[in-house]
Formats: C-alpha cells, structure tokens, sequence
C-alpha cells in the first residue's frame, strides 16, 4: 500500500510518530481473546460487538457468542430468532439481524468462508470499511486503512492539536501512510491501546472529531421501547400486538413515564417487522 505523505508531515515526523506508538503500545497492550486468532469469522464477531460497546462487556459475550455460533456455517443455520436472543445485553439489534444475513451469503456463495479484501468485505450487509479493514488487518495482516474510534484519537491528538471537527478524510492520508507492510496486527493494537489510554487519562480526543456524536439518552427512547419489544416477542412467541402495547405501557408507567402512544407503538412495530425482527402469524407476532 503506496500513500502520499500529507503535506507538512515529513517521513521522518511519521516514522518518530510510529515507534513512539509501537512502544507505548507495548507497555499498555491488553491480551484480549480475540486478538488470540486470526479466524476472519472470529475477528468479524469482534469488530461488530466492539461497535459503540465497551470492550469489558465484550469480554463478557464474545466467548459465549463464539461457542453458540463457532463457524460462518453454524450462524447461517441458526434460527434468526437464536441469533438476536444471543445479542441481546449488546445494543442495537440491527447487527444481529446484519452478521445473520451477512452470514447467509457467505455460506451460499463463498462456501461458508468470509470473502477476501476490504471492497469484497464491505459488500456484506453489515460490514462498513472500518469493519472490514479490522477483518482484513487482524486476519490477513494486511496493510488497509483502519479508522475506528481509538484510531481517530491517537491521530487526532497527534496531528491536530486543537483543532475541531476534524474529518476522516483529514485522517485518511496519515492512516494510510503510517501503515507498515508487515505486522499490521500489531501496529493497529498499539493504535488501539494507546488510543483507550489516551481516552481515559485527558479529555477525549475524538470529541474533536467530524464523526463524533454523542449517544442519545437510552431510557426512555424509541430505541429502549424497541429493544424491550424484540425481548418481549422472544420470550413470548405468538403474543399479540395489544398485549405487547398493555404491557410496555406498564413498564413505561412504572418507569414514572406516558403511556406509548397508539401512532407511536404501531410505528415501532411496522419497522421492527419491516427489518425481519418478526412478523405476525395468526394474530400473534413471533420471532
């Protein structure tokens, strides 16, 4: 992988940049399980659950995740319903139902492997450059260009001092230049690591950044009235839809809140089984 320098940054400032990253991220490297493999399917679980969720409670469903579903062959077997079971506790159900189809294709086309390269990767559903980038560096040790949220910061902090609402595309040219040919894995842990430090010793770097935003009160949301809903169904296959509205309003009550609407209600519904959450079979909806 071949990149131009941005201007104002000589090889020689980037090369002191990236053994000082090498060597600070020695000290702080953290032996997490998945960084023990270079399965694709294994890293891929990974790059997903790692999304906007905290590493410590990945620790705590990788694994569990993994022995339910060890193969690209077992997760496009499972029910969809196991699949978005196992998730919940994750966040953002969406990634379930994602990593489930994105799993049926590879069992149909590429003979329950992963397909190689970030382009073939990003053709999945569910997998962004970020995602396939971490597949293909951590898998494949491949140089590509990996910006995910303790990239950015390291960078940031690095090369933009005070600036605000720097953009990837301002990032890009130095990722991509940074990027040894060999040891890609560990190049990008030392990324990751001395990023997480510096996030939890200063004021967070990313902050600064174009793609920050910051997440949206849970409680409360359509996001948590939909994440109760998919539970609710789960636990109770061929509930119908009125009970399911009786008894989140209960909840919402007891939560010291309105009552959900009627529009409100049946517009979460429509969209959960618009995405393939469930749908409705004899009067009651299942997963």
């Amino acid at each position: 992988m071949t990149a131009v320098l941005p201007e104002g940054v000589s090889r020689q400032v980037l090369d002191e940049f990236v053994a000082r990253v090498r060597k600070q991220g020695a000290e702080l490297y953290r032996d997490l399980p998945w960084r023990n493999t270079r399965d694709p399917y294994a890293i891929w679980i990974s790059e997903v659950m790692l999304q906007q969720t905290q590493v410590a409670r990945v620790l705590t469903r990788w694994e569990r995740f993994m022995a339910r579903f060890p193969t690209v062959d077992a997760l496009a077997s499972a029910d969809t319903a196991d699949v978005v079971e196992e998730w919940q506790g994750m966040g953002y159900n969406r990634r379930a139902l994602a990593l489930k189809r994105a799993a049926d294709i590879c069992a149909c086309e590429f003979a329950g492997s992963l397909p190689v390269g970030v382009e073939e990767l990003c053709k999945l559903p569910g997998i962004g450059e970020a995602t396939a980038a971490g597949i293909t560096a951590f898998s494949r040790d491949v140089p590509c260009v990996y910006i995910e949220t303790n990239v950015r910061a390291v960078f940031i902090h690095e090369f933009f001092p005070g600036e605000e609402r720097v953009a990837d595309k301002q990032l890009r040219p130095l990722v991509e230049a940074a990027c040894p040919c060999d040891d890609v894995r560990g190049w990008y842990y030392a990324l990751l690591d001395v990023g997480a430090h510096l996030k939890k010793t200063q004021i967070n770097p990313t902050r600064r950044s174009a793609s920050y935003t910051k997440q949206s009160t849970f409680e409360g949301s359509r996001r948590q009235k939909r994440a109760w809903i998919v539970r609710e169904v789960l636990a109770n296959p061929g509930i119908a839809g009125d009970e399911i509205h009786r008894r989140l309003d209960g909840v919402e009550m007891r939560a010291g809140r309105d009552r959900v609407s009627d529009d409100e209600f049946r517009s979460i519904l429509a969209d959960l089984a618009q995405e393939g959450f469930f749908s409705l079979n004899d009067g009651g909806w299942r997963a």
